[in-house]
C-alpha cells in the first residue's frame, strides 16, 4: 500500500513539512507522471540517490530541485515501503506559435526575438515567459515608433499537453515627429541647429531614412552634435539641461523640447606646450592649431592633441599621453590652454602575429606589412599595413591591435586577424546596355591561387557587337621587392554593323607579357611587350577610307605593341571612393618590325573632394593623343571616340568627333579621331545605410574628339548635364544616368537615358 509523505505546492517550497516520516534508507526510486522528460532527467535533478537515507529536508529539497527544472507544475513525493515515489505533472509544451497581423517585421526576426526570451516551439510553456515575450515584441514595435500597437495573447491547449500560442495584432501607424524645439538657443538660429539634427519632420525623403521616427539613441547623438558645434563655436560652458519627448493622446505625434544653456562666449588667451617633446620646436609649433586670439574650438583643441601624438606615435612612442590642461578667466571671457606631453617610453615591436587565415599563406599577408618587427612602432606604418592587407580584396575583415607585452614597459606586439572571403569565382552573367542589347559573358577567376595572392582568370565575354575570349595570370611579387608579373593571351571579335559608328568588323588575336614595379606605396610603373595580329573585314556600306586603308596594308596586319604607364592611386576606396587623387598616364607604341607602326598617348586625372559625410566632389580630367609614324599611319582601328555613359553622358556612344562625307554615297559617318579631350565634374552623394552599395549624383560633363587636321578648340566641346545613380547590388552592378546636351548641334546623335546592368545565376 503507497503512504503518501509529503506533497508541497510551490507555495509551500520553503515552509516546513507537516507530515515527518522516519529517515530510511533508499532501496530504489521510481518517478511516475512523465510523458517527455526523460526519467534520467528526472534522476539527474534529485539530491538523493539509491543507498542514501532520505529525511524530511532531502525529500523538500528534491521537491524544490525539481520545480526549479520549469519542466513541471506540480510534484510530490511518496514512500512505499523502502521505494522513493516521484510523482510528476508536466508543463504543457509549445506546439506551434502564430501571428495574426503582422506586418511590420518579418516573421524569421520575431521568432528568433520570442527564442531567446524562452518562447519557442518544443520547449516548455511558462506563462511568465509569454508575459516576457509580449513586453518583447511591444518593445520591436516601439523601436519602429508604433506607440499605438495592441498585442493580444491568446493561449489555446491541445491533444498530449500541448498549447498553441496566437499573437493578434493591431499594428496601428507609426507615430511621426510633430515638431522639435530648442529652448534657450540665442547665439543662433533654431533652423540652424536643427540642421545639424538627423532626427527631423517628416519630408520627401523619411519614408526610407525613418528619421521622422523617435528614437533616443539618434536624440543623443543630434544633442551631442550641437553641443559640439557650440564648443566650435567658442561656448566653453554650453550644456544640454534637460529634454522632453511627449506623444500626443492619439499616440500619432511626437514632440520633443530641448533646453540648453549657452553660456558666454571665450577666445584663446595663451597656449603652452610643456613635457618631453621628443621633437624638433619648430615642428611641435606646426602641430598646434589653436592660437592665440581665436575663438575656442574643442574641434581644433582635439585635432592638436591627435597630431602631437601622432607624430609621436612615429617616432616609437605608442604609450604618450597629451592632455589639454585649460585656465578660464570667466571675468574677460579667455581660456588659456597647457598641453602636457609624456611621450613616455619608446616602444618596439617584439612580434608580428597573424590571425584568422586559413587559406591564404602567411607569407601574402606578411609582405604587405610595412612595421617591421625588432623596429621602433610606427604609427603610420601600421596604419598602411591595414590598408594594404585589405586592398588585397582576400579578407572580408582586417582588425589590428597593439596591446602591450606583459611585464615590459617599451614592447608590445601587433596582432593582425583577418576574417577570409571567397577569391575564387566562377560567374555566367546575361546582361544588357544601351549600345548593346544583349551581353553574354562568362568568367572562371581565383584572385588567390591556392592561397598564394596569384591570380588566375579565364573570361569570355559575347554581345552583338563585340566577342572576347582571354586567359590572364598575374603573379603581385614575382620578385621580394613587389615587382609584378603576368601574362594575358586574348581573342577579340568587333562588329559595327549596329552602331552608329561606320561598318566595319575586326578580329584580333595575340598575347602579351607585362611586369609592374612599385617605386612608392601608392605609386607604380608598368611595362609590357605584346604581338598582335588584326584582320579587317569590310562591307558594301563601309566608308571609302577604310576601304582604301585595307587595300593599301591588306586586311590583316602585324603588330607589336610596347606599352608604358605610370599610376598613382591615392583614393581611399576602390568603389565608392570620397577623398584622394588618382593618376594615370600611358603610352603604347607599336615598334618598328611589324605591319603597323603607331603610337597612343594618354594621361588622366581624377580628383575627389570631401564636402561634409554624406556629399563628394568628384572632378576628372582626360587627354589622349594618337599618330603614326613610319609608313602605315594611324590604324583607324586606334581612333578615339567620345559619348555615352564612359565619357559625355546624353550623346550617343562613340557617336562625337569629325564627320566623314563619304565621296562616293554622300552618307556621313564618325570615324573617330585621334585626339580626345574629356572632362567630368560631378556631385556624388549616398542615401542613409547604403554607402557602401549605392550612390548618386549630378554631372557636368564636355568632351569632344577632334581629327588629325583639326585644331583643338575648346568652342567645339559639348556639354551636358544630367543625374547618374551607381549601384553594386546584390545581382551585380548597374550604372545609369539621364543626361540632357547643352549644346547639341544638328549632326549630333542624342541619347537621354543611358544604362548598364548585368546579372549573374
Amino acid at each position: 500500500m503507497k503512504k503518501p509523505l509529503l506533497s508541497v505546492l510551490i507555495a509551500s517550497l520553503f515552509a516546513t513539512p507537516v507530515l515527518a516520516f522516519e529517515p530510511f534508507t533508499v532501496k530504489d526510486i521510481r518517478v511516475e507522471g512523465i510523458q517527455r522528460t526523460e526519467a534520467g532527467t528526472v534522476f539527474g535533478y534529485l539530491p538523493v540517490k539509491v543507498g542514501e537515507t532520505l529525511n524530511d529536508e532531502k525529500a523538500a529539497q528534491s521537491i524544490k530541485s525539481l520545480f526549479a527544472t520549469g519542466f513541471f507544475k506540480d510534484v510530490r513525493v511518496e514512500v512505499e515501503k523502502d521505494v522513493m515515489v516521484v510523482v510528476v505533472q508536466e508543463r504543457p509544451a509549445v506546439a506551434t506559435i502564430n501571428f495574426v497581423g503582422l506586418k511590420e517585421f518579418d516573421k524569421d526576426v520575431i521568432v528568433k526575438a520570442l527564442k531567446e526570451t524562452g518562447i519557442a516551439e518544443g520547449r516548455i510553456f511558462d506563462r511568465a515567459l509569454l508575459e516576457k515575450a509580449e513586453q518583447e515584441l511591444k518593445r520591436q514595435y516601439l523601436t519602429r515608433g508604433k506607440y499605438a500597437a495592441n498585442i493580444t495573447t491568446t493561449v489555446t491547449p491541445l491533444e498530449r499537453n500541448r498549447v498553441g500560442i496566437n499573437f493578434n495584432i493591431e499594428e496601428g501607424s507609426a507615430a511621426k515627429i510633430k515638431q522639435i524645439n530648442i529652448v534657450g538657443a540665442k547665439a543662433f538660429r533654431e533652423k540652424e541647429l536643427l540642421a545639424l539634427f538627423e532626427l527631423t519632420t517628416p519630408g520627401w525623403l523619411t519614408w526610407y531614412t525613418k528619421n521622422d521616427q523617435y528614437s533616443r539613441q539618434k536624440l543623443s547623438a543630434d544633442l551631442e552634435k550641437v553641443k559640439s558645434f557650440y564648443m566650435n563655436q567658442g561656448y566653453l560652458e554650453f550644456a544640454v539641461d534637460s529634454t522632453q519627448v511627449s506623444i500626443s493622446p492619439d499616440k500619432q505625434d511626437v514632440y520633443i523640447t530641448a533646453n540648453v544653456t549657452e553660456g558666454e562666449r571665450y577666445q584663446v588667451s595663451s597656449v603652452k606646450v610643456a613635457g618631453d617633446f621628443s621633437m624638433p620646436d619648430d615642428e611641435l609649433k606646426k602641430l598646434v592649431l589653436v592660437k592665440a586670439g581665436d575663438v575656442f574650438s574643442r574641434e581644433k583643441l582635439n585635432a592638436t592633441t591627435k597630431a602631437i601624438s601622432d607624430r609621436l606615435g612615429k617616432e616609437g612612442y605608442a604609450f604618450a599621453n597629451v592632455n589639454a590642461s585649460p585656465e578660464i578667466d570667466k571675468e574677460k571671457r579667455k581660456v588659456a590652454f597647457t598641453i602636457f606631453v609624456d611621450p613616455g617610453k619608446r616602444v618596439y615591436v617584439r612580434r608580428i602575429n597573424v590571425t584568422g587565415n586559413t587559406k591564404t599563406r602567411d607569407e601574402v599577408i606578411r609582405r604587405e606589412v610595412r612595421q617591421m618587427e625588432g623596429g621602433w612602432y610606427d604609427a603610420d606604418k601600421v596604419t598602411a599595413s591595414k590598408q594594404r592587407v585589405d586592398k588585397l580584396g582576400f579578407f572580408s575583415e582586417v582588425a589590428i591591435e597593439t596591446p602591450a607585452v606583459s611585464g615590459t614597459s617599451d614592447q608590445l606586439d601587433v596582432n593582425m586577424n583577418v576574417t577570409e572571403k571567397p577569391t575564387g569565382n566562377l560567374m555566367l552573367g546575361l546582361g544588357t546596355s544601351s549600345t548593346d542589347k544583349v551581353i553574354l559573358s562568362g568568367s572562371i577567376a581565383q584572385n588567390n591561387f591556392m592561397g598564394s595572392g596569384n591570380n588566375v582568370a579565364i573570361q569570355v565575354n559575347s554581345a552583338k557587337t563585340y566577342r572576347t575570349y582571354v586567359f590572364s595570370y598575374t603573379n603581385p611579387y614575382f620578385t621580394q621587392d613587389g615587382v609584378s608579373q603576368g601574362f594575358d593571351v586574348y581573342h577579340r571579335t568587333f562588329n559595327t554593323t549596329s552602331t552608329t559608328l561606320a561598318y566595319y568588323s575586326s578580329s584580333s588575336t595575340g598575347g602579351a607579357i607585362r611586369f609592374g614595379f612599385p617605386i612608392g606605396e601608392k605609386e607604380s610603373i608598368g611595362i609590357g611587350l605584346g604581338l598582335d595580329s588584326t584582320s579587317i573585314k569590310t562591307y558594301e556600306q563601309t566608308p571609302q577610307y577604310y576601304r582604301d586603308y585595307v587595300s593599301r596594308f591588306g586586311e590583316t596586319n602585324l603588330s607589336v605593341p610596347l606599352t608604358l604607364s605610370w599610376a598613382s592611386d591615392g583614393k581611399d576606396s576602390f568603389f565608392f571612393p570620397t577623398k584622394g587623387t588618382f593618376q594615370r598616364a600611358s603610352l603604347e607604341v607599336a615598334l618598328p618590325g611589324g605591319d603597323l607602326t603607331y603610337y597612343r598617348a594618354s594621361y588622366q586625372l581624377q580628383h575627389f573632394v570631401p564636402l561634409n559625410s554624406r556629399f563628394t566632389l568628384m572632378v576628372n580630367g582626360e587627354y589622349g593623343m594618337a599618330s603614326g609614324y613610319g609608313a602605315s599611319g594611324l590604324p583607324f582601328f586606334k581612333n578615339y571616340y567620345a559619348g555615352g555613359v564612359t565619357s559625355v553622358r546624353g550623346y550617343k556612344a562613340s557617336s562625337l568627333g569629325p564627320i566623314y562625307t563619304d565621296p562616293s554615297t554622300t552618307t556621313q559617318y564618325r570615324l573617330g579621331g585621334n585626339r580626345r579631350v574629356v572632362g567630368n565634374a560631378e556631385l556624388l552623394w549616398s542615401l542613409p545605410g547604403m554607402d557602401k552599395s549605392f550612390r548618386m549624383g549630378w554631372f557636368v560633363d564636355a568632351g569632344q574628339v577632334y581629327g588629325s587636321e583639326d585644331k583643338v578648340e575648346l568652342a567645339e566641346l559639348r556639354y551636358s548635364t544630367g543625374l547618374s545613380a551607381a549601384w553594386i547590388s546584390p545581382i551585380g552592378p548597374l550604372k545609369f544616368s539621364v543626361g540632357k546636351p547643352l549644346n547639341k548641334k544638328d549632326s549630333d546623335k542624342t541619347e537621354v537615358f543611358q544604362f548598364q546592368m548585368g546579372t549573374t545565376f
